[in-house]
């Protein structure tokens, strides 16, 4: 497909009071400058200038324009490529509110193609508790039984990665440094908070739930429950089903309205992103707007309420104290049947940015300030770590050839790192670097930052 933007008249809009026509004033500010280029994952992987984020927003004015049908089969094609990581964003100069654009786009297409089997299954029962905590429930009963990691060594690569990633997210146990300094807990009070629980976190992931309030009650943080929340409406938001996205924010809105004194603790990248996005996704419902936009100026993620409130009992071993004296390749440590991981060195976490954290959120300091603040670790680089693992929801689901070639330069970079843990703040990367490490028969984790503080406050004292 051609996407040479010609010089011509403006044209009546073929696509009038569709979202995707309501937001096109953001298409404006691109001037097609490619900085966004070596920013996405999939123009970098792919080579093709209509899955680059200025492609794309180059097809979305066409398809205003009347220049392209919206069932066009390659429109579709272009746009569900796109993992919505919003790197572009960050690189982008002019301040093109893409991912906005891009959730408006696919909600318009909607009503003209069907959304896939594999999507519409998963977004139908992400929708509906009364489906989703059974399915979490059989999900938590095959990975205990151990047939997920059984069935992920057994079946081929691609049929395997779903039962690799389910036995991924089982607990793991940091255990290394246990005799070494320590967490102090704080004397200083500090906000009263609430957590968005979450449904993967806590069907899956529950233990990263308690390891987040244990760092926060250790940072002084009073933590009060919020009842009645659910499904924060990200993957639909993605998928353009604003509909149902709009109305899982409203579920949670009513919670969260419940304990107006608390801010609102988030250890999911794209929950929290998606939270501090309500008032822009009700932003034209009068009577929601505003209590929307005061939900979303209490949301905070972890690392931004645990930033600056660490303090070990001793100085921290230092990352280029402990490189110099420790030899990687005798120092490597193994997961043992336990899923304890055992060192008596510190451990070599390294740290891949959740893009929506880092891209959507804006937040990049605050977790390596973290794990930097936690005694036994030492932070060890990963290349590349500002890119897009592939995983950004359900999309290595319904377009796993893609995912899989923007996965593959991200596990190299792993494997090479070299690290004990490598550590990452979002469930769905979570599982897809996990599951990369396992078929990869690396002996390495991939664990929540939350979890190592968490650890560290447990720690016991050496009496």
């Amino acid at each position: 497909m051609d996407i040479t933007a010609p010089s011509r008249a403006p044209l009546p809009c073929a696509l009038p009071d569709s979202p995707l026509a309501n937001a096109a004033a953001g298409l404006d500010a691109c001037v097609h400058c490619g900085f966004c280029l070596p920013a996405c994952p999939t123009y970098v992987t792919l080579h093709d200038e209509n899955d680059s984020p200025r492609g794309r927003l180059l097809l979305m004015r066409r398809l205003l324009d009347g220049e392209i049908a919206p069932d066009d089969p390659d429109v579709g094609t272009h746009l569900d490529r796109c993992l919505g990581c919003r790197g572009c964003e960050t690189a982008c100069p002019s301040g093109v509110p893409y991912g906005a654009l891009l959730e408006a786009t696919r909600a318009t297409l909607r009503e003209h193609r069907p959304t896939p089997f594999i999507a519409r299954v998963v977004l139908d029962v992400f929708a509906r508790s009364w489906l989703l905590k059974p399915a979490l429930l059989g999900a938590r009963i095959v990975r205990a039984s151990g047939i997920a990691r059984w069935l992920a060594r057994t079946l081929p690569a691609r049929v395997a990665f779903p039962f690799a990633m389910l036995a991924s997210t089982a607990p793991v146990r940091i255990a290394g440094n246990r005799t070494g300094p320590r967490l102090r807990r704080a004397t200083q009070p500090a906000p009263t908070a609430t957590m968005l629980t979450g449904c993967v976190m806590q069907g899956l992931f529950a233990h990263v739930n308690d390891a987040t309030a244990t760092a926060l009650r250790g940072t002084g943080h009073t933590l009060v429950t919020t009842t009645g929340q659910g499904c924060c409406g990200a993957l639909h938001a993605h998928a353009g089903d604003l509909h149902t996205a709009r109305a899982l924010a409203k579920r949670n809105i009513v919670a969260f309205e419940r304990v107006p004194q608390a801010v609102i603790a988030v250890n999911s990248a794209g929950c929290g992103a998606m939270l501090k996005e309500y008032g822009h996704l009700l932003h034209d419902e009068p009577a929601w707007a505003e209590r929307a936009a005061a939900v979303s100026t209490r949301v905070r993620d972890i690392s931004e309420l645990l930033a600056g409130r660490l303090e070990a009992d001793e100085p921290a071993v230092s990352a280029h104290d402990a490189s110099s004296s420790t030899d990687a390749s005798s120092a490597r440590a193994s997961v043992a049947s336990s899923s304890t991981l055992e060192t008596s060195r510190p451990v070599r976490v390294a740290y891949d940015a959740p893009c929506h954290l880092l891209h959507a959120q804006r937040i990049s300091r605050e977790p390596l300030a973290v794990l930097q603040s936690v005694p036994g670790i030492e932070l060890v680089p990963l290349e590349d770590s500002e890119l897009c693992c592939g995983s950004a929801g359900i999309y290595n689901l319904v377009e796993p050839e893609t995912s899989d070639a923007v996965l593959a330069p991200k596990l190299q970079h792993m494997l090479n790192a070299r690290a004990d843990v490598i550590t990452t703040g979002n469930p769905g990367c979570l599982m897809q670097l996990g599951a990369a490490l396992l078929l990869a028969d690396s002996a390495t984790p991939a664990v929540h930052p939350v979890v190592l503080v968490a650890d560290a406050f447990e720690r016991p004292s050496r009496d």
